[in-house]
């Protein structure tokens, strides 16, 4: 039995994380690959009462890593690619940018246990990108999401926790610039496919 790969795709919000799973996914499953993408647990987790955005507390941002664990083991039983978008590592970024916008420290404690789960639970990434934020780029309009959605201040916060904690914890991954989506859709394919060639 090969197993499952998985492409991890993370970055602040409205940077084209879904835009970019779906053109992946749409690629291979052209190839005939059976693919599973999960995602929306964040929205999950405040459907539940969890705290969001800049409310993030150390319970919320572990139910998200779990539940995002989770559903890729689940998605593993049925799929040649799983894509997740929206990783643990994100998770921990927003944690700690909204720690950042209350001027709170985290719990020493609490972040080990956080960042323990990322790292367990990221550790058979077959591939992980990780979008770059551009400013400059006018945010994304939607209509029902939380105010914090169009705070800059805390959206570029979360961008920079998570590109440091993907370098502070020597995390492999593509950096995807806001121009270069195309150019990382074509190179995560032919990644893909060659990685299943190899393994089969």
């Amino acid at each position: 039995m090969v197993t499952p790969l998985r492409v991890y795709i993370a970055g602040t919000h409205s940077t084209g994380k879904t835009t970019l799973a779906r053109r992946i996914e749409m690629e291979l499953r052209a190839d005939g690959i059976t693919v599973a993408r999960t995602g929306g647990f964040a929205r999950r987790a405040a459907e539940l009462g969890f705290p969001k955005m800049t409310r993030h507390t150390a319970e919320s941002t572990a139910w998200i890593i779990n539940a995002t664990s989770n559903a890729a083991l689940e998605a593993e039983l049925t799929a040649d690619v799983v894509i997740v978008d929206r990783t643990p590592y994100d998770a921990l970024a927003y944690y700690l940018a909204a720690a950042q916008y209350r001027s709170e420290q985290p719990a020493p404690e609490a972040l080990c246990s956080l960042t323990g789960l990322a790292q367990l639970a990221c550790r058979r990434s077959s591939l992980f990108l990780a979008t770059l934020l551009d400013p400059a780029l006018p945010l994304a309009e939607h209509s029902g999401k939380d105010p914090d959605w169009t705070d800059s201040a805390f959206r570029e916060a979360v961008d920079a926790q998570l590109h440091r904690a993907l370098g502070a914890y020597a995390v492999p991954h593509v950096p995807v610039p806001s121009d270069g989506h195309a150019a990382v859709v074509e190179a995560a394919v032919e990644t893909i496919t060659a990685a299943r060639v190899a393994a089969a």
